[in-house]
């Protein structure tokens, strides 16, 4: 539902302000909390943001269910410790795209803030998701804020039990759903469905699921705002990446000040008002009841609600729109038209965050299209030392674990070079079923006049059957006995 105000005159807010825009009574060292009735606003950003909504959640909710080579498409299977994803299988010791991965994220968050603050906690950050989904459900069940905010203050009785109950069970389902599908990346999904007749999740499953949906309801459903205001470690230190080049939601002091309640066009040429009409729905709108007027909080999230509902009453007061909107600093204080504001916002700072963005997102596809599908870890035996055995050829045993990294069986060659007349004593093809690991004792035998006593290298070299030209060469040494 869309509350929008009187074409005709400005409002006055019909329910108290939020907390942060009113004192809070003192209870010791902490304000106590007064809840935010946030109003529904519709807009372009609204819908940018519903939009992110729907495919963040059409993303985590599904993946799950997606089959992939006869097995879950996205399953990071702890147990096995093997990630799924897709065509890929990833092992402990691909650890290193993990870590790109990581910095692939620190550099794109600096570089979205950089260009127009905080896109990330707006749109796309799951407790502003969440907050969405929940205070849907919450409009649907209690009405607007306006009906919300008087069952607040109405005695208990059958109606506002009923609809309490109601809004809480809703917000229960949808948070057990979230930590279910949140265990179902972890534990594969087939096994987590064929237990929930008889709820016999194992221990851990059991845990998470609760765990995660306790927290999706405590969050998104109850403390909402908080968590962006006091919890979140970004709204802190979010000021180190901005610059007055940065793009952020703005109010426009000049062209709204001085402020005064009006009908419409009432005084709008006279000169004698400013543009904003002091109707208190930027407030409204704000999800964590911030007043965008006073200039950039550390409390703003950017979901730019503020800059839809300012819009909306420009629009019913005949005014162009813009009196709240993304800007930058700069551009205020100058006066810069869109086309200088672009040609600041892409300066030296948010050029090197992309190129080093790119160097690294490229590095980390080229990586992963270059990886070799296979991984062997040789350990010399240290219990047997190099020995003399028969025909005069001297021994050294090894250790070789050998990992498919791919999701066929195949069969591997395997060969040893690095010194003259050097042969392996035991297996030379190896089986290995579909993302496989397999361990296997290789002795290695070499003439005794090749060399004399100490440690020379020499090459293990592990190739697939049907791929010859694919070989893996692993360096260990080789022990001639005094």
């Amino acid at each position: 539902m869309n509350d929008s105000a009187n074409p005709e005159i400005s409002p006055s807010p019909p329910v108290p302000p939020p907390a942060s825009a009113s004192p809070s009574k003192q209870g010791g060292l902490y304000a106590n909390r007064k809840k935010i009735y946030v109003r529904a606003v519709n807009g372009i950003f609204a819908k940018w943001r519903w939009a992110l909504v729907w495919l963040t959640q059409i993303v985590f909710y599904s993946l799950p269910w997606l089959m992939w080579n006869d097995r879950q498409a996205v399953l990071l299977h702890l147990t096995e410790r093997k990630f799924y994803i897709f065509g890929w299988v990833f092992w402990p010791q691909d650890v290193r795209f993990l870590a790109v991965l990581l910095i692939i994220s620190a550099y794109s968050l600096f570089f979205f803030t950089a260009i127009a603050g905080r896109l990330w906690c707006g749109y796309a950050c799951p407790q502003t998701v969440y907050t969405e989904i929940f205070l849907w459900i919450e409009r649907k069940i209690e009405g607007d804020h306006n009906k919300q905010a008087r069952l607040d203050k109405a005695p208990l009785d059958g109606r506002k039990f009923a609809l309490k109950f109601a809004k809480y069970m809703a917000w229960g389902a949808v948070a057990l759903w979230t930590g279910f599908t949140f265990v179902a990346y972890f534990s594969p999904l087939n096994e987590l469905l064929a237990a929930v007749p008889r709820l016999a999740f194992g221990p851990w499953e059991t845990f998470w699921i609760l765990f995660y949906g306790a927290f999706t309801f405590l969050l998104a459903g109850v403390m909402r705002e908080q968590v962006c205001k006091y919890m979140c470690p970004y709204a802190r230190f979010q000021a180190v990446m901005f610059d007055p080049d940065t793009l952020v939601v703005t109010y426009d002091e000049a062209r709204g000040e001085p402020r005064g309640v009006r009908r419409k066009g009432k005084d709008a040429a006279s000169g004698s008002l400013g543009d904003c009409i002091d109707c208190g729905v930027c407030i409204q709108v704000c999800p964590t009841g911030i007043d965008i007027r006073k200039g950039l909080q550390y409390e703003c999230i950017g979901c730019a609600a503020c800059i839809d509902g300012c819009d909306e009453i420009m629009d019913k007061m005949g005014m162009p729109r813009g009196l709240v909107r993304y800007t930058t600093e700069n551009a205020i204080k100058r006066g810069w038209k869109k086309a200088e504001i672009i040609h600041h916002v892409l300066r030296a700072r948010t050029l090197v965050y992309g190129a080093v963005l790119l160097v690294i997102g490229s590095a980390f596809l080229w990586g992963l299209a270059t990886r070799m599908p296979l991984r062997v870890d040789v350990i010399r035996d240290r219990a047997t030392l190099g020995r003399e055995v028969a025909d005069g050829m001297i021994e050294n045993v090894y250790l070789l674990r050998i990992l498919n990294m791919t999701e066929a069986p195949r069969t591997f060659v395997l060969g040893v070079a690095g010194l003259d007349g050097a042969r392996l004593a035991g297996e030379h093809r190896v089986d290995l079923d579909a993302a496989q690991i397999r361990e296997i004792t290789l002795p290695v035998h070499v003439p005794r006049n090749v060399g004399k006593p100490g440690a020379y290298e020499i090459f293990f070299e592990i190739s697939p059957e049907d791929d010859p030209a694919l070989k893996l060469r692993e360096k260990t040494t080789f022990l001639f006995p005094r």
